[in-house]
């Protein structure tokens, strides 16, 4: 064989070689280009697992006094659910390392308070939206307040590294060539905004959501104003998701929002924040301190005889009264549960003014309404209805009820019936029901008021503040 014969040779064999190449190096390419989560829902199934990254934070997954909660966690253990597979959660340590988490394939979908920003959309597919928030800039309040992105401009600015906060100020900077901020790995919001609040940090920007729940126990940090744009937050999944995976978790979203199970969710989280009081907070706080140790142990005594939460029934006595045993209102309604005579009667309390036996009564009344309402409405439905009838009367919260039913609304969900409600003040409504007028407001802000109050409480139980109890002697008092 002569060397042309060889090149001819070569050359008959030179498409055929190319294209095995190509086909070789073609894997590789998705390999290093693709993220690696190619798991079906079939495969799901049958392992009978579904991965979710999360991180630890207010609005997303942390562990409560009684077990894991969180919206992000709420939502993906129901979508888990829904497939008939369980839950497991991987919690990343921090938000820079959700996304290459995900794409690297270390679980199926991020459920993680993740907004839909034009850069995310290019490496990963969100699901449809089922929250929005806004980025807001926070300082202390006291210090001189930065009213629009020009008075950011040397300041000490400080975000969580990877949070939409990033790409807004980066988009701002085109316009503001002296932006300056620093990202960290090592803190999160929560972190931030505490450091705000301590004077450690001049400023910082996060979401709404996390601003509006931190505030009530930081109730010194303020907003100074807000970024442009609104932004959706919405389930994350890698780009090669399997499709049936992905119609599965939208059609679960859809179909949650739809029954209103999402609203009365976000109501659980967020609705004892939607007013927020500055000066109220402030007080409250300082006498948790100051004042509640002093009658602790009668909201212990009287809750374990009632089966209630004894820091629910100190977060309602300071809605009534700010744990003042001598409080008397315009209507007559006394002590530190603001007891009307015909319910002290009722319970045989002699004395409406006896911290111990105000307590008492007033707990002894919360459970006589929780158990009035019909069996299948459930906590903390139940709780928030009672309350409400606490305040307004319990036949004004029967026709918000009966009103509620009669609107499509689920007379049984509070996040439906708070709706209501204000409709008792309204001739064209409390003209159609039994018990006629009444001030629908007062019985949402009531309820609002003390779930804020409660979860203060809560909040600094979790965290250990020491504070100094003082023992009650011990006096009889009336039974039930």
């Amino acid at each position: 064989m002569n060397d042309t014969t060889a090149k001819r040779g070569w050359l008959r064999w030179l498409p055929l070689a190319l294209l095995f190449t190509g086909l070789c190096t073609l894997p590789l390419f998705f390999v290093f280009d693709r993220p690696q989560s190619t798991d079906t829902l079939a495969q799901i199934k049958h392992i009978g697992i579904l991965r979710v990254l999360t991180i630890n934070g207010p609005n997303t997954y942390y562990e409560g006094a009684s077990g894991a909660i969180g919206l992000e966690y709420d939502l993906a253990e129901r979508f888990a659910a829904s497939l008939d597979v369980a839950l497991a959660l991987e919690v990343t340590t921090n938000f820079a390392s959700l996304i290459p988490r995900l794409l690297r394939g270390d679980a199926h979908m991020a459920a993680a308070g993740v907004t839909i920003t034009d850069q995310r959309q290019q490496v990963l597919r969100f699901s449809r939206p089922f929250e929005q928030i806004r980025q807001q800039v926070v300082y202390l309040r006291g210090n001189k307040r930065p009213r629009r992105v020009e008075d950011l401009l040397g300041r000490r600015v400080e975000i969580v590294a990877g949070s939409s906060a990033a790409e807004r100020l980066a988009e701002l900077k085109v316009h503001h060539p002296g932006l300056e901020w620093t990202e960290t790995s090592g803190k999160d919001a929560e972190e931030l905004l505490a450091e705000v609040w301590t004077g450690e940090l001049e400023v910082t920007i996060t979401d709404s959501q996390t601003v509006a729940l931190v505030r009530q126990h930081h109730p010194q940090i303020r907003v100074a104003f807000v970024l442009p744009h609104a932004e959706n937050v919405a389930w994350a999944f890698p780009r090669n998701v399997d499709p049936d995976l992905f119609a599965a978790g939208n059609e679960f979203l859809r179909s949650i929002k739809k029954s209103g199970e999402l609203n009365r969710l976000i109501d659980r989280y967020y609705g004892a924040v939607e007013r927020f009081d500055y000066v109220n907070v402030t007080t409250y706080r300082r006498r948790i301190f100051s004042v509640l140790p002093e009658y602790e142990s009668l909201f212990r005594a009287s809750a374990e005889q009632t089966q209630l939460d004894w820091r629910l029934l100190a977060a309602q006595a300071y809605q009534e009264s700010q744990w003042n045993p001598k409080a008397v209102s315009p209507t007559g309604v006394r002590g530190m549960m603001q007891l009307t005579k015909v319910t002290a009667d009722r319970f045989d309390i002699l004395d409406r003014e006896d911290p111990r036996q105000s307590i008492l009564g007033g707990a002894q009344y919360l459970r006589h309404l929780m158990d009035r309402l019909p069996p299948k409405i459930q906590d903390p439905d139940r709780t928030w209805l009672a309350l409400a009838a606490y305040n307004v009367g319990f036949g004004h919260l029967k026709d918000a009820r009966i009103l509620a039913r009669k609107n499509g609304r689920d007379p049984n969900k509070w996040v439906d019936v708070k709706e209501i409600l204000p409709l008792l003040s309204v001739p064209k409504w409390y003209q159609r029901t039994k018990h006629g007028y009444a001030r629908g407001h007062e019985p949402v802000s009531y309820v609002t008021r003390i779930r804020s109050f409660h979860d203060i409480l809560l909040k600094i139980e979790e965290q250990d503040e020491p504070r100094q109890v003082t023992p009650q002697p011990q006096t009889s008092v009336p039974a039930a």
